[in-house]
């Protein structure tokens, strides 16, 4: 994500065509200074893209008085002392998400950021998905009439790494590294579900191994400590209710990689990444119950795709472009570390409810 994302299409794109356009029509450049822990890995990239910065060396990075803003892409476990230094060094700071690993850490990030003024923001990348920016219109228009719950799917089969290498790094499945689903995606949760139908008030989820033997980068078997998949009902304000499965051990039989359907008193939605459907209460079926009756219908059909009307880019590029004008316009960013922290607390909550079996309330702040 740090490279593909964030580096080559959004950071080296914005680059290309000039910069960011700011509020009075001007454009700034942006200067783009790799820092990691592989020097042979940094100077490689940097050579394949022409940048003429890097370094293995966080703090020389961060006393660097040309630099405005430093973006953490590292691991959970490693992000919070590395964004206490950048605090410490005045920075501006966007972050990947999960910001923290527990919400004490993440208040003391606020803490910290709100004390020494700097800008801060978390990686909120489902919102400029085309399919949700299309579902925020579907709302915005008032189509569904009173939104009565929301169901969503997310997952694919992660392989084991035993026949065919997995699909992903040997840490999201260890506990005691930051790993598990819930701490992974329930933060996307929070703000995709809190940024369309409104604040989470209660989580009841169930949270599980499945496949508790896997085997690593170099070939070796080690145990699964952390959840690999996750059940949970939320209840959002307004009486919405949402229902989203969360898997790295299903086999997909949906459009794309992660769905949401949207029932409404007017109409309903069914939304991926970048795919969106409709169906109106005029345009809606009446099926009937008969198992004795063979149902040729099909109810596929009964969906109308939502049309492209506007280009939509690269989320994560939009949202740097996003960061970018909050930095420097003073704009509004509702994305910022207290969002963040939302996020690590619902996961946090979904956990204990797993742990203890029970529906959790979720406070309002």
């Amino acid at each position: 994500m740090g490279y593909r994302q964030h580096l080559v299409r959004s950071l080296l794109a914005i680059q290309a065509d000039g910069g960011v356009e700011l509020s009075d029509g001007r454009r700034v450049g942006i200067r783009p200074v790799l820092v990691g822990r592989n020097a042979e890995k940094l100077a490689e990239i940097a050579k394949r893209h022409e940048i003429a910065e890097w370094t293995t060396d966080l703090d020389a990075a961060l006393a660097d008085p040309r630099i405005d803003i430093y973006f953490d892409s590292q691991l959970t476990s490693a992000r919070v002392p590395a964004v206490k230094k950048a605090i410490a060094a005045g920075k501006n700071i966007y972050a990947e998400k999960p910001i923290a690993e527990t919400s004490e850490e993440a208040r003391d990030l606020i803490a910290l950021a709100e004390e020494a003024g700097v800008k801060n923001g978390v990686v909120h990348d489902k919102l400029y998905l085309p399919g949700l920016r299309k579902l925020r219109r579907l709302i915005d228009s008032g189509f569904f009439g009173r939104i009565l719950s929301v169901r969503g799917e997310f997952g694919y089969w992660v392989f084991e790494g035993d026949w065919i290498p997995s699909q992903r790094p040997s840490w999201n499945y260890r506990s005691e590294d930051g790993g598990g689903i819930v701490s992974d995606m329930f933060p996307h949760w929070n703000y995709v579900l809190e940024g369309l139908f409104g604040q989470v008030r209660s989580v009841y989820a169930q949270a599980v191994t499945h496949i508790d033997e896997r085997v690593d980068e170099q070939g070796k078997p080690y145990t699964a400590t952390a959840d690999d998949a996750a059940y949970a009902v939320f209840e959002l304000e307004g009486g919405v209710i949402a229902q989203l499965n969360s898997s790295w051990d299903v086999r997909v039989h949906r459009n794309e990689l992660v769905e949401f359907q949207v029932d409404g008193t007017l109409g309903s939605a069914v939304v991926g990444l970048f795919g969106a459907e409709i169906q109106p209460r005029t345009a809606t079926p009446r099926p009937t119950w008969n198992p004795d009756v063979k149902d040729d219908h099909d109810y596929l059909a009964d969906w109308h795709q939502v049309p492209e009307t506007t280009p939509m880019g690269n989320g994560f590029r939009a949202q740097w472009e996003d960061f970018i004008r909050h930095v420097l316009d003073d704009g509004p960013h509702p994305y910022d570390f207290r969002s963040g922290a939302r996020g690590v607390r619902l996961a946090e909550l979904a956990l204990r409810s797993s742990a203890g079996g029970k529906r959790i309330e979720v406070p309002a702040e």
